[in-house]
């Protein structure tokens, strides 16, 4: 694979795992979940 395919892979990739994170924030349980796990690091 030449360099400038392995940079568009890395950005393909890159473009998916945000996508699955900003897909995360519209459920607003898993958001409540996500801050009582952060909370419960602190405690």
């Amino acid at each position: 694979m030449s360099a400038r395919g392995r940079r568009v892979t890395a950005y393909a990739i890159a473009g998916a795992v945000l996508a699955g994170v900003f897909a995360l924030y519209t459920r607003p349980e898993m958001m409540v979940g996500l801050g009582e796990m952060i909370w419960a690091c602190f405690q």
